[in-house]
């Protein structure tokens, strides 16, 4: 009964007010109750560093939590899908006395890609919007105007300051340093806080203030940037001229340019808000952190001037790697091209895999940036200059590839061999020749000595020894290498034993160091095995999960992983920044990047009868279609690249740099 209450309150809050395009398809409460994808419905535009939504008490990750009406207030920064104690949470505002308690009053709430709004428990409600800097939201009061700003709001605790400066009754500036995902960094941004009505000070100290207004309605705009106080201050000033309904306009159209991007047809109405759902949330992130005049925040504590391109923080690379970046990669071949150049001027900054003391913005990770920087060259995306950050690359391989436990040293020799491409790529022969020797050997020497042979305790996650993986997870973390493993194997064993992976309900959907597993069999043959399987884990009502985020369930989960519900994603999975949301759209759309790091993807039966797919700045459109399908279980008899047929089951980024049609024959 707690499941179909939830999901009747979900169907309400889908889609309101007039809603068109592909918009009416985002669900923004899927995945925000409980411990089931770390989403929020929070308000931004996408690849901003502004997002704007109530934070639950207790929170989780992101900060909100549908199952909690609890709050302390509404913050400005988050990231949605991330792990350990979550991020953001900054300059928490809450429509009331400190010490009062407030409740989110549920039923109230309603959420459109740029735009939330609610009642809280006091008869106050918020409307919130935002832009790529500046945070909007609006405050209806039906008693006594009272805000109290708590300055040092971050979710995490660990090491956070700021400081602030009541300038005039209507404006108060200052800075907030918090903590990043792990506390493995700190990002610091200064704000500009205005208010369109003016406030007495009631009471404050060094990390709040309680604003008193003689007003019914109270309109607080906050800008952030990492540069400094002028440049908040700049932002502010940008959109003096512009209301509420023009912003929360001009954050639709945002939306509405990405979700309309991509028309399907087929399937079912679920399958359509789970796609555009998920299209959404893969521009959560990276954050466009450069400023209108051009400057941006270094890794090494110093303002640079990015010449030419906008650069882009808040990674997630250990995750992201696998799917959301290739799939921006198809989609925004134009900001990816930014987004690489970013990532080159990191190595050359000052890069570590987890963040630096000097971020502009949330974030959380960056290992596996050189396999993104091979793989979207190989692609064909312009715009950027490995050469420039290629002795940080070096620099890494010597000092940050961990390699004290078997998964640690897969994933480092995925690095390795993209750092031996890349020198490849840009004539240093000798370094390519010892990278590429050097991944080699490691690869062989680790999956012969710890994964050749399965034995009882492959199918162990928890306190095994390896981060977030079985070992029959692991055992297929590097497809460059699958040509080895049928050497090694044998191709008939090598097929038997990836089905007995799956039959024996092996593969962990709820995290990612095995989400390219369905796809293997494109690669050994098998490809009726690969759309089978996809098939099954986005359709079928009675799946068996064995494994949640980081470990075994204490009894196994039986459903599907996705699911257009508040509890949207299975027990514990973090979306991940966008990497969930991308593997299902790739499972939908009937393609996936097996090798990130080649220039192929693997073709399979698509869910979807119909995709068009623009991608920004391309003038021809991708066409996939099915012909003569009449069931999903019917097998593919043949495909064709405008109108001639591919030898195998592979296409190249070319498709989506040049526009064609695929089609799908049963």
């Amino acid at each position: 009964m707690k499941r179909i209450a939830l999901t009747l309150v979900i169907a309400a809050t889908a889609v309101f007010d007039g809603c068109c395009g592909n918009a009416r398809f985002v669900n923004m409460f899927m995945g925000t109750s409980g411990d089931h994808g770390q989403v929020t419905p929070a308000a931004s535009v996408p690849f901003g560093y502004v997002s704007v939504c109530p934070d639950s008490s207790p929170w989780q990750h992101a900060g909100y939590d549908y199952a909690v009406p609890h709050t302390t207030g509404v913050s400005v920064t988050r990231i949605s899908g991330t792990g350990c104690s979550g991020v953001g949470g900054d300059l928490r505002i809450k429509p009331c006395a400190a010490s009062d308690s407030l409740f989110i009053v549920k039923g109230t709430e309603k959420a459109v890609p740029g735009y939330y709004e609610t009642m809280f428990s006091n008869g106050v409600k918020g409307r919130f919007t935002a832009t790529r800097d500046m945070a909007v939201e609006e405050y209806r009061f039906a008693g006594d105007a009272l805000l109290y700003i708590d300055f040092m709001s971050s979710i995490d605790p660990t090491g956070k300051e700021c400081a602030y400066e009541i300038m005039d009754s209507n404006r108060i500036v200052g800075f907030v340093k918090s903590p990043t995902v792990c506390a493995r960094g700190r990002y610091k941004l200064y704000f500009n806080l205005t208010t369109s009505e003016p406030f007495a000070v009631a009471a404050k100290d060094s990390t709040s203030a309680v604003l008193n207004f003689n007003a019914s309605k109270v309109e607080v705009r906050i800008s952030l940037s990492a540069i400094d106080q002028a440049n908040a201050e700049k932002i502010t000033e940008k959109y003096s001229g512009k209301s509420f309904a023009t912003l929360r306009k001009e954050a639709s159209g945002l939306w509405a340019e990405k979700l309309d991007r991509i028309s399907v047809k087929g399937s079912t109405k679920e399958q359509k808000i789970l796609f555009y759902t998920s299209l959404m949330r893969i521009y959560h992130s990276p954050m466009n952190v450069t400023s209108d005049e051009g400057f941006y925040f270094g890794t090494d504590g110093k303002v640079h001037k990015a010449e030419g391109f906008t650069y882009y923080s808040s990674w997630s690379l250990w995750d992201t790697f696998r799917a959301k970046i290739p799939m921006l990669t198809v989609l925004e071949p134009e900001a990816m091209g930014d987004m690489c150049e970013s990532l080159v001027h990191l190595y050359h900054n000052g890069k570590r895999n987890w963040a630096t003391p000097y971020e502009a913005c949330p974030t959380v990770r960056t290992e596996h940036a050189n396999v993104l920087l091979l793989d979207a060259y190989r692609k064909g995306i312009k715009g950027f200059d490995m050469s420039y950050g290629y002795e940080g690359m070096k620099l890494e391989e010597e000092r940050d590839y961990p390699m004290s436990k078997p998964d640690q040293k897969l994933e480092s020799c995925y690095d390795m061999w993209a750092l031996g491409e890349i020198a490849a790529i840009l004539g240093n022969e000798d370094d390519a020749a010892y990278y590429t020797e050097k991944a080699d050997t490691l690869f062989e020497s680790v999956w012969k000595k710890e994964f050749m042979e399965i034995t009882p305790s492959f199918t162990v996650m928890r306190r095994n020894g390896l981060y977030q993986g079985s070992r029959y997870q692991y055992r297929w973390m590097c497809p460059q290498y699958y040509d080895r493993l049928v050497e090694w194997v044998g191709k008939e064993q090598l097929v038997s034993e990836l089905n007995d992976f799956f039959d024996k309900k092996q593969f962990n959907q709820g995290n990612e160091p095995d989400i390219q597993t369905p796809f293997i069999f494109n690669r050994l043959g098998a490809y009726d095995r690969t759309s089978e399987i996809v098939r099954s884990y986005l359709t079928d009502d009675n799946m068996v999960h064995v494994y949640g985020g980081n470990a075994e369930y204490p009894e196994p989960y039986v459903g599907r992983a996705f699911r257009n519900e508040l509890e949207g994603y299975a027990p514990e999975m973090d979306e991940d920044v966008g990497t969930m949301s991308a593997w299902y759209m790739f499972a939908q759309m009937g393609f996936y990047p097996l090798t990130v790091g080649r220039d192929e993807y693997e073709l399979f039966s698509p869910i979807f009868d119909r995709i068009v797919i623009k991608p920004a700045g391309i003038q021809k459109k991708v066409v996939i279609r099915t012909e003569g399908r009449r069931s999903y279980e019917d097998r593919i008899s043949s495909i064709e690249l405008d109108g001639e047929p591919l030898g195998d089951c592979q296409i190249s980024n070319k498709l989506f740099l040049e526009g064609g049609t695929l089609v799908f024959k049963y």
